[in-house]
């Protein structure tokens, strides 16, 4: 026998990866307009600056969830811009780690707060109570 939710379930999925795409759309064309920066880039800056400290690519690369190629290229771009530093392991010469510069760190400072503000405006339509139920769902829909 059919499990009855199976057609609603699927149907919730569409509109989720919908709603996922429209508005990763509209903070990568936020970004592309107001800050000539792109997604990728945000991202790498993102994660470094969650760590504070520099990071081998390998861990970079698991952190993003993309292949070795892909963070390099970012990371190539950023540390060209001067907003990155390469450091070569003591001990392995194989492993070099990546970390914010100080412009960097100031640059990723004020671009976080403006895309903590768009998100807010793309989001703008929901309640707190609407955030507090939508928050509790994702969490258990995440724990499976």
């Amino acid at each position: 026998m059919s499990d009855p939710l199976s057609k609603r379930r699927l149907k919730m999925w569409i509109r989720l990866l919908g709603v996922t795409r429209a508005a990763e759309a509209e903070l990568r064309e936020f970004l592309r307009v107001r800050h000539e920066t792109t997604l990728p880039r945000f991202d790498v800056m993102a994660a470094l600056y969650r760590r504070r400290e520099a990071v081998s690519m390998s861990d970079l690369s698991r952190m993003l969830l993309v292949s070795n190629g892909n963070a390099t290229t970012v990371v190539d771009r950023l540390e060209a811009d001067g907003l990155v530093r390469r450091t070569p392991s003591e001990t392995d010469r194989r492993t070099v780690y990546v970390a914010l510069t100080p412009e960097g760190l100031s640059q990723f400072e004020g671009l976080a707060a403006q895309h903590e503000a768009e998100v807010s405006r793309v989001f703008g339509g929901l309640s707190e109570g609407d955030l507090d139920q939508l928050t509790d769902i994702l969490k258990r829909m995440g724990t499976k």
